[in-house]
């Protein structure tokens, strides 16, 4: 069984609700990369996405772009990026491991390439932002590789695209929140509550909610009715300022451990 579906099982089995951090590989400073990772574990992350720096996104906010191009100026790449992954398994062999980009680097990489060496270093998942429902031929050698494909779906995906989505999804399905960009600060739970509810009745997968949410609040609020919450710009912004590994590890567990505090409050009745 992949990482993902296991974590998930087991998260169901608890009746706990996952948080699903989201870091860009290589910022705030290359070397403090796994030794971030091993802190967001350490403050109750249940998967880790791993954003692969890129220069010409179109689903990030400012946050996470400054972010992408400070590892990109720092020579941050596909190669790098597995050599971590496969440092963190030296330590943690359990926790999901998910590279969340664009496909321009898959393809340059070749993508039957990156799929053998992405499982060889211990990745569970990608999702590529701009390969959508439509393109889910280009990512299949990723899939027969063993790899979770991850796709997204939107307050605007039609009835019909999202019925494919529910249909072909992998590890997870990964609601936006609001029709927009990571970062921005327009969150409606209702809104959100009712369109999940919706998905939920037809995914295969769990839906785990990202965009918008910032902190603890915002995550026990979409934890009610998401199997997961995904956060990442509050948090690449946290760790930004970070002067060296041990700081961006204090930064890291600071800010995520009211999040997994305020999940489990939720969970068992105390919130």
């Amino acid at each position: 069984m992949n990482r993902i579906d296991r974590r998930f099982a087991e998260l169901k089995a608890a009746g706990r609700t996952g948080l699903i951090p989201f870091v860009t590989a290589g910022d705030p400073l290359p070397p403090a990369t796994v030794a971030l990772m091993h802190a967001l574990v350490e403050a109750g992350a249940d998967l880790i996405e791993l954003g692969v720096p890129f220069s010409d996104p179109m689903a990030d906010g400012p946050v996470i772009q400054h972010a992408s191009e400070r590892a990109l100026a720092r020579g941050v790449g596909l190669a790098k990026i597995l050599e971590w992954v496969r440092e963190f398994r030296t330590r943690d062999a359990a926790t999901p491991i998910v590279l969340m980009g664009y496909l321009n680097p898959v393809e340059i990489h070749g993508a039957a390439c990156f799929a053998r060496e992405a499982v060889e270093a211990g990745v569970d998942g990608v999702l590529l932002v701009d390969c959508p429902i439509e393109e889910i031929d280009t990512a299949a050698p990723l899939r027969e590789a063993g790899l979770r494909q991850i796709f997204l779906a939107a307050p605007t995906t039609t009835d019909a695209r999202l019925g494919r989505v529910c249909e072909a999804a992998q590890g997870f399905l990964y609601y936006v929140s609001f029709a927009g960009i990571t970062g921005a600060d327009r969150l409606s739970q209702d809104d959100v509550r009712t369109r999940v509810g919706a998905i939920k009745q037809r995914a295969r997968t769990p839906v785990a909610v990202g965009f918008g949410v910032r902190d603890a609040a915002s995550a026990a609020a979409i934890g009610e009715f998401a199997d997961a919450v995904v956060i990442g710009s509050a948090l690449v912004e946290r760790l930004a300022a970070a002067t060296d590994a041990d700081d961006a590890r204090a930064r890291a567990r600071d800010f995520l451990a009211p999040i997994r505090a305020a999940l489990d409050a939720r969970g068992s009745g105390e919130a």
